[in-house]
């Protein structure tokens, strides 16, 4: 990630983290760092489509009472990265279909 792209990235898991519940004992900071560091060679668009997810509780793995883990964040934001990819291929192929049905 670029250093606008942390920044927004930076921002973006401050929200998550504000939507769940806090242990008084969090190291804010450290907890910060974790999840940057885990997440650092993902695309900002997949991680906040991520975190989106689990805001919305669209996640179905572990408690959505709870702030994910940054394991658990890792795995949704790879999903994500799927899913656009997929997508992609998808719009790539679709107007090769058009030209070759016509």
């Amino acid at each position: 990630m670029t250093a606008a792209e942390l920044q927004q990235a930076t921002k973006a898991l401050a929200a998550m983290f504000s939507c769940f519940p806090q242990s008084a004992l969090t190291d804010v900071e450290m907890q910060m760092r974790g999840y940057l560091g885990a997440v650092r060679d993902a695309e900002l668009a997949d991680l906040q489509a991520a975190i989106q997810r689990f805001v919305r509780g669209e996640v179905r793995t572990g408690n959505a009472q709870f702030c994910p883990s940054s394991a658990q964040l890792c795995i949704e934001v790879r999903e994500r990265r799927t899913m656009r990819e997929l997508m992609a291929r998808r719009a790539v192929q679709a107007p090769a279909k058009q030209v070759i049905a016509r």
